[in-house]
């Protein structure tokens, strides 16, 4: 019994502290801009329900990363299948049962709360294709992992798609891509398949995508790429999210101060989650922007790192996989906010407001301390 007590104390003291310090901050800088970018003066009851809504999630989502944590990768690299599978069928069951919200049927009611199980089939796929292509069962370097890979990213990537959720199914792509390069894929079969999916992207742009499209659906995705053809409709948030960013200059307009925010220039409805970066800039400016990014960075630092110390090839996938998904939301959130990237509806990791995607980042961040915490010491590894 003392043995194991001491195995246990090991696995905490074993943690990666800088992650941890680095994932409290990013919590802390969220929780303060969900109720900044919810917050309009004498509303001031409704952002205090937006943010405690929030402090339950993340607290939620810090037990999610403790559980994580405490239980060896391993154990969930084994039940990958299992758990692959069980996302499937309820990404299935999203599609006639679920709940639509402004046309989207994205999430389940379970017993009141609406979850969105695509968040957590982003990590299933994570953890199924770091046990196959870690396994040592496909010949590295070779045309058959790529062609496994996409077999069993192509069903949850249609299923999310056809939700409509083209902005989480868009993150499992490089996601993969980062995987199968780690994993040893040959680089030449992946550039090909990147471009044939351009010259794919480009017909549909071209007057050639009029015979695959009809006008109406090519204009759709125009606006999309470019908000300026409809500036008051489908390009709005684009639009006055570039504003709010510009207007901070060096160091911002104050906490609670940001006009594009207060004067609901930003919608309530999505400042607080995939337009929280506008808030933040707008507030902090140019310097607090910054901060963030450093905060990222120094987060995915420290997720590389675990990946190459890990003791297995599997475990070094499974965080690799993880620092894909955060690399790519972080990405395309700010490239869209600041007009480098169309509008995908994307949330900010550890920032933005949401459930379900609160509890799977902090969920794989716990994987990821899981595989940390066992890189080294067989004590551990037992636990």
């Amino acid at each position: 019994m003392k043995k194991r007590v001491q195995a246990w104390w090991r696995v905490w003291l074993a943690q990666d502290f800088l992650a941890l310090l680095t994932v409290a901050g990013l919590l802390a800088t969220g929780l303060a801009f969900v109720y900044s970018a919810s917050w309009r003066g004498e509303e001031i009851g409704l952002a205090g329900a937006w943010f405690s809504r929030q402090v339950w999630w993340v607290l939620y989502g810090i037990v999610a990363a403790l559980v994580m944590t405490a239980v060896d990768y391993r154990f969930w690299l084994r039940h990958a299948w299992w758990l692959y599978l069980a996302s499937v069928v309820l990404l299935a069951l999203v599609l006639p049962l679920g709940t639509r919200v402004f046309g989207a049927a994205r999430w389940l009611n379970v017993f009141g709360v609406l979850l969105q199980v695509s968040e957590f089939a982003k990590l299933a796929l994570v953890l199924v294709l770091a046990r196959v292509l870690g396994g040592g069962a496909i010949q590295p370097n070779s045309l058959a992992m790529v062609v496994v890979a996409g077999l069993i990213a192509v069903v949850p990537f249609v299923l999310i798609a056809a939700e409509p959720d083209l902005g989480t199914a868009a993150v499992l792509v490089p996601t993969i891509v980062v995987m199968l390069l780690a994993a040893g894929a040959p680089f030449r079969w992946l550039a090909a398949i990147a471009l044939l999916g351009a010259g794919g992207a480009a017909a549909i742009l071209s007057p050639l995508g009029s015979l695959i499209l009809s006008e109406y659906q090519r204009e759709r995705i125009l606006t999309f790429l470019d908000p300026s053809r409809d500036p008051l409709g489908a390009g709005w948030n684009a639009i006055q999210s570039a504003i709010a960013v510009g207007s901070g200059g060096v160091g911002g307009k104050g906490f609670l101060n940001g006009t594009q925010n207060v004067l609901g220039f930003l919608p309530r409805t999505v400042a607080p989650t995939d337009f929280i970066f506008p808030v933040l800039a707008e507030e902090k400016g140019f310097v607090g922007a910054s901060l963030l990014l450093l905060g990222f960075a120094v987060l995915l630092t420290c997720y590389i790192r675990t990946a190459w110390t890990a003791r297995h090839p599997a475990g070094s996938l499974l965080v690799t996989g993880i620092a894909g998904l955060v690399f790519a939301h972080v990405f395309i959130n700010i490239g869209m906010t600041i007009g480098l990237l169309p509008i995908t509806g994307l949330p900010l990791p550890f920032v933005s407001s949401g459930g379900s995607f609160m509890l799977s980042t902090l969920a794989g961040f716990g994987l990821v301390q899981s595989v940390h915490v066992r890189r080294a010491r067989r004590e551990v590894n037992n636990v």
